[in-house]
């Protein structure tokens, strides 16, 4: 078993495109036209076919309280592995991107958590 696709809600797809390829370094895998929204899915530069993230529309009821309740206690929708925490701490502020934490040692791993402008927080981590 293995992990082939995961998603984040989004508000807006295409400002989520935006910021995961644009400021993240993400790459567009998939865009499908599925009514007023899309299949979007982005995938790491690094796994081209490795796994992908769907950017879902946040329309479902239970989204914005479930996504609410998280960023109100600082919990982060997802996770992403990079190789050095405070670089990639500086390129993203450096891009405009918001952290409501910055680069913190937790002995095995060092974390930061950001702010996606979907409506999500997303954390980053690099182990030791």
């Amino acid at each position: 078993m293995r992990i082939s696709l995961t998603s984040v809600y989004v508000d807006d797809q295409a400002k989520a495109l935006a910021f995961y390829t644009d400021i993240l370094g993400f790459r567009k895998r998939h865009d499908i036209p599925v009514g007023n929204d899309s299949w979007l899915t982005v995938v790491s530069p690094e796994a081209p076919d490795g796994p992908q993230l769907l950017l879902e529309p946040a329309g479902h009821p239970a989204v914005k309280p479930y996504r609410d309740a998280l960023v109100a206690d600082g919990i982060p929708l997802a996770q992403f592995a990079v190789d050095d925490v405070n670089a990639e701490y500086e390129r993203l502020r450096a891009a405009g991107v918001e952290f409501t934490q910055p680069p913190t040692d937790l002995e095995t791993v060092t974390v930061a958590i950001f702010d996606d402008t979907c409506g999500n927080l997303i954390q980053i981590i690099a182990e030791k």
